[in-house]
């Protein structure tokens, strides 16, 4: 029986910065003619999508507003569509969280990295290293487990430590009860299209080192194209959205 859900949090790489003094004699002179004036700044287009510049900032208040008591998130992938109905007092933190990730793009473009049949369905590592290190250390608090791991309810996955929560989670393709015990709180249920999400692709099963599929350290560190190129027939969100 597998009972592990798990999240490699790879180390940041330090970056050494240079800095570089700059003398200056006197000040510049003053233009001759005054300055054009500024354009304005550009609308953002009708349809254009979340502002995935939040996704770098998940301490900013945009990322952080409370979600409502209920709520549907609807997720288009490459074996279909399905929708997630979040009830926030199950696990308010974490139905916070997924509520201004779902909002703000982060799931757009993203794997289903593991999917071990017969046990669960994980995903929520981006495409994008700078995201992942951006959330790296972004945890939230634990929540009360209120609801079992039933079959297609979504849970965070976790490390063993408390609080250790980010942006991972899971489907359970089974009742999990055994997981309940551990801490894992479900915060939403798969409403529509359970049969897209037993139809992903289970070919690479767990993780490595456990298993053939990928590293999530590797993933995290290097994004989309690690996975396109070692793991090419993982199915992905093509986007998610709030959709009530």
């Amino acid at each position: 029986m597998h009972t592990r859900v798990w999240t490699v949090l790879a180390g940041a790489a330090a970056l050494a910065l240079g800095v570089r003094a700059l003398a200056q004699d006197k000040p510049p002179e003053a233009p001759k003619t005054p300055p054009a004036p500024a354009a304005a700044p550009e609308k953002k287009a009708e349809g254009a999508g979340p502002d995935r510049s939040l996704l770098l900032k998940p301490t900013d208040a945009a990322m952080n507003q409370e979600a409502p008591a209920t709520f549907k998130a609807k997720f288009e992938t490459t074996k279909g569509n399905f929708v997630i109905e979040v009830t926030r007092d199950w696990a308010p933190k974490g139905a916070d969280r997924f509520y201004n990730l779902v909002k703000n793009g982060f799931f757009d473009d993203v794997a289903f990295f593991r999917c071990v049949k017969g046990f669960m369905v994980q995903f929520g590592i981006t495409g994008d290293p700078k995201i992942n290190a951006a959330f790296r250390s972004a945890t939230i608090p634990d929540d009360p487990v209120k609801q079992s791991n039933k079959t297609g309810y979504i849970t965070y996955a976790k490390s063993g430590q408390p609080n250790s929560r980010t942006t991972q989670v899971f489907i359970n393709y089974k009742d999990n009860a055994n997981l309940d015990s551990q801490g894992f709180a479900p915060f939403g249920k798969v409403v529509e299209g359970m049969d897209v999400v037993e139809k992903l692709n289970g070919e690479y099963g767990d993780g490595a080192p456990y298993g053939k599929g990928p590293d999530q350290g590797k993933i995290q560190m290097q994004g989309n194209d690690f996975l396109k190129k070692d793991f090419p027939n993982l199915d992905w969100v093509k986007k998610a959205t709030i959709v009530q």
